[in-house]
């Protein structure tokens, strides 16, 4: 162990050794770096002390500058910001303007809409004598409509020429108004002469004054035709169109009043639009009427005899007086004198050879009472049928006619519609009395048939009685 300490200790003060040599070398090299460091940190407070007498002279200008820049950067950042303001507030303005550009472009297109319709109407509301007057303005806008050379303004230029001419016209009828044109007679003539225009009634008179009345547009005619009016009316209108002034009813139903009258028809009317279907179902209805007088009259005229006499005669046969009984029968009217007569002619007889005595004669008189009611029952049942056919026939040639014409006249179609329905109407007005009138008759008929069969049965059964009385009487005396 202390063999081990030795060299240990020895290395140690050979360590001390050199540390004191070089610490004794080291001390003059050591104070002259120490100066050398003195010198130069002087040196250096000198050149900070320099330096920052040049950053003083310098910072008050870097300062000013300085803050001259933030000024400008604080002014370009409100700019800014404003700018942005302004950019927002001209996208806002920009869609603002782009919708009002689409509702103005709607209310422009709703516009020429308006005015196209409005320019159509006008012209379908014209009459026919105001045609000429007006036919180049509306022309003109609706060739105007499909014109691609003009632009929208000159097009609405076009219609709205159009609604000062409606304009003019609408304050020219308020007060009357008085143009020269052309209209068809009643006859078919073509006369010149002056149409006057009062609201919505336009009237006519021609140059002489010999045709005069209101103007009326009918199926294909090419000029209105001049209606008559009752009365000392034309000369009234005549003296209008002369002098501007005349006294003129007032029609509260604006014409339609004439024209139901004009409409009504006659039963000739009615067989004429029916054809030969109608007049077939006519020929029907009348001789339906004319058998249906002569069955009333025939079957009202049949007469049957009352209980009353029944029991008369029945009573002569029970005092066996048989002359007498037949002489009461015979006195009576029609088929009750030949029935009972026959009756008394075979009282002895069986009741079962009476009963079809009598019912012979019932039998015999039935087919007379009945006789043309089968007619009357077949006619209630195919005038309806008829009428059909009719209306069939004529929607047949209605349909026809709108293949080869069009369906552009709505008047015509209808005239055509209501003229194949006349036959239908025919037929029902043929075929519901007949069918009342038949089953009244028939009714009739059966009565009369009943009132004989129950004088039959009252006869028969009568009879029977007074023979079972006459057996119960020969029976007792001879049990006496």
């Amino acid at each position: 162990m202390v063999s081990q300490c030795r060299p240990i200790g020895i290395v140690v003060l050979l360590g001390l050794g050199f540390l004191l040599f070089v610490a004794s070398a080291g001390a003059q090299d050591f104070q002259q770096a120490q100066g050398d460091v003195d010198a130069r940190l002087e040196g250096a407070l000198q050149e900070l002390s320099a330096g920052r007498g040049e950053i003083a002279k310098e910072k008050l200008p870097l300062s000013r500058s300085v803050s001259k820049l933030e000024r400008e950067v604080l002014g370009l950042r409100r700019e800014r910001a404003r700018l942005y303001e302004l950019h927002d507030s001209r996208n806002l303005d920009l869609t603002s303007l782009r919708a009002q550009v689409e509702a103005l472009e709607t209310q422009d297109d709703f516009v020429r809409s308006r005015l196209s319709e409005f320019v159509r109407n006008f012209e379908a509301r014209l009459d026919l004598s105001e045609l000429p007057e007006f036919e180049e303005r509306t022309t003109a806008a609706r060739l105007a409509e499909r014109n691609v050379d003009l632009d929208a303004s000159g097009k609405r230029d076009a219609q709205l020429r159009v609604v000062e001419a409606a304009i003019g016209r609408m304050q020219g009828q308020l007060g009357g108004r008085r143009y020269a044109g052309q209209a068809l007679s009643p006859d078919g003539v073509v006369e010149d002469g002056t149409f006057v225009s009062f609201g919505p009634t336009t009237y006519f008179a021609s140059e002489d004054g010999s045709v005069a009345g209101l103007v009326e547009t009918q199926l294909n005619a090419a000029l209105p035709v001049v209606v008559p009016l009752p009365g000392d009316y034309g000369s009234r209108v005549a003296q209008l169109s002369q002098t501007g002034t005349a006294e003129l009813p007032f029609d509260a139903t604006l014409g339609k009043a004439l024209k139901k009258a004009q409409a009504s028809k006659t039963l000739a009317q009615y067989a004429e639009q029916g054809g030969p279907v109608g007049a077939v179902i006519i020929a029907l209805g009348l001789t339906a009427l004319l058998l249906t007088a002569f069955k009333a009259y025939e079957i009202l005229s049949f007469q049957v005899a009352p209980p009353g006499e029944v029991d008369v005669v029945l009573g002569e046969l029970a005092k066996g007086n048989v002359e007498a009984a037949a002489w009461q029968a015979g006195r009576l009217d029609g088929v009750s004198a030949e029935m009972l007569t026959t009756g008394v002619d075979h009282a002895h007889e069986s009741r079962a050879v009476l009963e079809e005595l009598l019912f012979e004669t019932i039998l015999r008189v039935r087919p007379g009472l009945e006789r043309f009611l089968p007619f009357l029952a077949i006619t209630a049942a195919a005038a309806p049928l008829l009428g059909l056919l009719g209306t069939v026939i004529g929607m047949i040639e209605t349909f026809q006619l709108i293949t080869i014409f069009g369906t552009g006249d709505a008047k015509s179609l209808s005239s055509g519609i209501s003229e194949a329905l006349v036959t239908t109407a025919l037929g029902l007005i043929v075929a519901i009395p007949t069918l009342i009138l038949h089953g009244a008759l028939s009714r009739m008929a059966k009565r009369k048939l009943g009132l004989l069969e129950e004088m039959s049965v009252a006869f028969v059964n009568g009879v029977s009685t007074l023979a079972a009385n006459e057996s119960g009487s020969k029976l007792g005396n001879a049990q006496r």
